[in-house]
């Protein structure tokens, strides 16, 4: 099993892939592998990059950090032209969203990042608070003890989908078959 770790951050080795680094120790501790994939480029031959990581992955992890009380411009792109390319292989793959920023606009971030999600009918995987850490730099957020506490929960937590997906697989559980879109025409 395999989970794609989307870091959304211009800064290749910032606090968001602080944060990320720490759900994939966690994840590869549980024997899930990692990839951690700069995703704050959104030209679209990167999207493609991660568009065929993705179809080879079992779940997907996004991270942002907050500008603007938001999720980057760059990630939003990017999830934009991603979800374009690749929305059929994101179907039924567990995700989670992490957010990481100096002070506030997390939860704000979480909820856009979590969008993409919801409507690819992605399961969400949750920790035991909301999935963000706090600081202005990398070591800034090795000290936030709490919010690395957060990323080993999701970590955690997204190992154990993983591994009960892959049992209920085994004992026979078909993943759902969506219905087609019901076309709707508009009165204007």
């Amino acid at each position: 099993m395999k989970v794609l770790l989307l870091n959304g951050s211009p800064r290749k080795e910032g606090c968001t892939f602080t944060a990320l680094s720490e759900v994939a120790k966690t994840l590869n501790h549980n024997g899930i592998d990692t990839e951690i994939f700069q995703a704050g480029n959104p030209d679209t031959d990167n999207v493609k990059a991660a568009a065929a990581k993705l179809k080879e992955a079992d779940a997907l992890i996004v991270g942002s950090p907050v500008y603007w009380a938001s999720p980057s411009g760059q990630i939003i792109e990017f999830m934009d032209k991603l979800c374009s390319m690749a929305g059929k292989d994101m179907l039924h793959k567990p995700a989670a969203a992490v957010a990481s920023a100096r002070r506030a606009g997390t939860t704000a971030t979480l909820d856009v990042l979590q969008k993409y999600f919801s409507y690819h009918e992605m399961p969400v995987v949750s920790a035991n608070y909301w999935n963000m850490v706090h600081g202005n730099t990398p070591a800034e957020v090795a000290q936030d003890e709490e919010g690395l506490q957060i990323m080993r929960s999701l970590g955690n937590n997204m190992a154990w989908l993983l591994k009960s997906l892959e049992a209920g697989k085994a004992a026979g559980i078909a993943v759902p078959q969506a219905e087609d879109k019901i076309k709707t025409n508009f009165i204007r």
